[in-house]
């Protein structure tokens, strides 16, 4: 197998030599067992890419081939979210039309999606709360209004707003009001947005847990689930067992994911999570293997995933974007390694040395010689090798 050079995160280069990939479909049905949505990153275009922003970075046909890709796993996509680069990068106008070309793409094939929403429209200094719940309100028709059912992501505005759980509450209560559909919340951690610290009111998780399950039991109608994204399965796992039946829990522990969608036999998590956006085929012939009662054989397929997914999401973990679009740019999934806002700076070479060992390690290439010739040439226009 072709070898290269590949640098490490701590500061050495290692000649790498690239084994075969790994034996996975390319095509599945949805799961039946389980629901599981990939969060899908964007494709910049690499012409205008860049640090200064603007509304035409962004690749659309590139864009929406990898969603392609993902329904033909039988994976929904989870749109607009945070490994969009939702508020780091990509801004309300631009997640809209993202939203709105995915929704069309979808319905040529009868696809799942969910969107996010948020309140990224209004300005980054201080707001009232009812601009914040005003601003919900408004990508919440939108979406709807497009045939889009929502996940209902943690703002930045409201924690700077609220005073207490109770001002939370208040605008979530809105909000879960005037859906037309049930929706996903999202409990994002500050591991994933500092910004986000104290959401809910509290800083002690388990306080604000207390509030998560008391807005879910005053809108069960309301709600078809919560993605919990902290990196800490015994908090989900405790959530979990705490929501009311028929509510579900989607996993966005990029770091557990195996033993969380497996369950202990009585309770499971489902799965949105930005990691199968990486590994999409390896979760495909999983959640295949847990369709047909074979738990051992699923966890035998994604469980050697996680090593490459906790290295995707490490500290600073807001981050895991560049890994994300560093990975299909190396296996052929687009053309270049340039991100909105210029965002793949936020990672060394190193790190992305350390990505390529990790995912070679478990066949991730579809194409190891294709990868080990893009690597070669993108280290070496950086000076390396």
């Amino acid at each position: 197998m072709r070898a290269t050079d590949l640098p490490a995160a701590d500061g050495s280069l290692r000649r790498h030599t690239f084994g075969p990939a790994a034996d996975l479909p390319a095509h599945a049905a949805p799961a039946t067992s389980r629901l599981a949505y990939a969060a899908a990153h964007l494709v910049a275009d690499p012409l205008r890419a860049s640090a200064a922003g603007g509304p035409d970075q962004i690749d659309w046909d590139a864009t929406l081939r990898l969603r392609h890709c993902l329904w033909d796993l039988g994976l929904g996509v989870a749109e607009a979210m945070d490994t969009s680069q939702r508020g780091m990068g990509l801004d309300w106008p631009a997640a809209r039309e993202l939203a709105h070309r995915s929704l069309a793409e979808a319905r040529t094939r009868d696809a799942k999606v969910v969107v996010g929403i948020a309140t990224d429209q209004l300005g980054p200094g201080t707001v009232e709360l009812a601009a914040v719940r005003d601003a919900y309100l408004e990508q919440l028709a939108e979406i709807e209004g497009a045939g889009g059912e929502v996940v209902l992501m943690a703002s930045r505005h409201l924690v700077r707003a609220a005073r207490d759980a109770d001002d939370y509450l208040s605008v979530y209560d809105t909000v879960l009001r005037e859906a037309a559909r049930p929706v996903v919340l999202h409990w994002l951690g500050e591991v994933f947005d500092p910004a986000l610290a104290g959401y809910w009111g509290h800083d002690d998780p388990d306080k604000a847990m207390t509030v998560v399950t008391d807005l879910v039991a005053a809108h069960t109608d309301a709600v078809r689930g919560i993605k919990v994204s902290l990196l800490d399965a015994d908090l989900e796992r405790e959530l979990r067992r705490r929501l009311p039946a028929g509510v579900h829990l989607f996993t966005g522990d990029d770091h557990h994911y195996t033993d969380l969608v497996a369950g202990d036999g009585v309770r499971h998590s489902d799965a949105l999570l930005g990691a199968f956006a990486v590994v999409g085929r390896y979760a495909a012939a999983a959640l295949a293997r847990l369709d047909e009662g074979d738990e051992a054989g699923f966890r035998a397929i994604l469980a050697p995933t996680e090593p490459l997914s906790r290295l995707v999401f490490a500290a600073p973990t807001r981050f895991y974007k560049v890994g994300v679009a560093w990975l299909a740019y190396l296996d052929g999934a687009q053309d270049h390694f340039r991100m909105v806002g210029g965002f793949e700076t936020g990672r060394s070479l190193g790190h992305l040395g350390d990505l390529v060992r990790a995912a070679d390690a478990i066949g991730l290439f579809t194409d190891p010689g294709a990868t080990a010739t893009r690597a070669a040439r993108y280290f070496s226009a950086h000076g390396i090798g």
